[in-house]
């Protein structure tokens, strides 16, 4: 499933962005819904929505390592619901690399195509949305008590002080208790 779901966000990503610089005019809104919603072909040389303008080639080496740490986590992956979202992180980083490796000035230095503008919020693309909500879906799963590595919520540890309550274990020493 990880697997899948990288590659179908890399497509689209791939699609999206070759139909964005064959059709839109470079820095010009096209309006979709009133001047809120446009199409506004931009070439970003930071991270996501735009952050970190200048730092091409660190993100680039940022970027890389969490697609080998993805791909390297994925030999253990089981969740389901943690394949979906390292999928879509891993589909998004994949992306905007395609963007860096590929695209001027040159390689690592490449600029990422960002086309959709949404109000207020920085120009930007499928991969990013993609890494951002794979990022909150895997915190989500985190503090539901979803382990990438089984399937379903993990059970609480019987050494915790609600279980020894429950249990009507204090968790004080004999001696502590005279």
């Amino acid at each position: 499933m990880l697997l899948s779901v990288a590659a179908i966000v890399l497509a689209l990503d791939i699609v999206t962005k070759v139909l964005a610089v064959k059709l839109l005019p470079p820095g010009q809104p096209v309006p979709i819904i009133g001047d809120t919603v446009t199409w506004t072909l931009v070439r970003n040389s930071g991270a996501a929505f735009s952050m970190a303008t200048g730092y091409t080639w660190v993100l680039t080496l940022i970027a890389t390592g969490v697609v080998v740490g993805i791909f390297w986590m994925g030999r253990r992956l089981v969740s389901p619901w943690w394949a979906l979202g390292l999928g879509m992180i891993l589909g998004g980083a994949m992306g905007n690399l395609v963007d860096r490796f590929f695209r001027a000035p040159g390689p690592l230095r490449g600029h990422v195509v960002d086309f959709l503008s949404v109000g207020w919020w920085p120009v930007f693309n499928v991969a990013d949305p993609s890494v951002v909500g794979g990022a909150i879906l895997l915190v989500v799963l985190s503090i539901l008590g979803f382990d990438f590595d089984s399937v379903g919520r993990r059970r609480p540890d019987r050494a915790t002080p609600s279980r020894r309550k429950a249990d009507g274990d204090t968790g004080r020493r004999k001696a502590d208790q005279h």
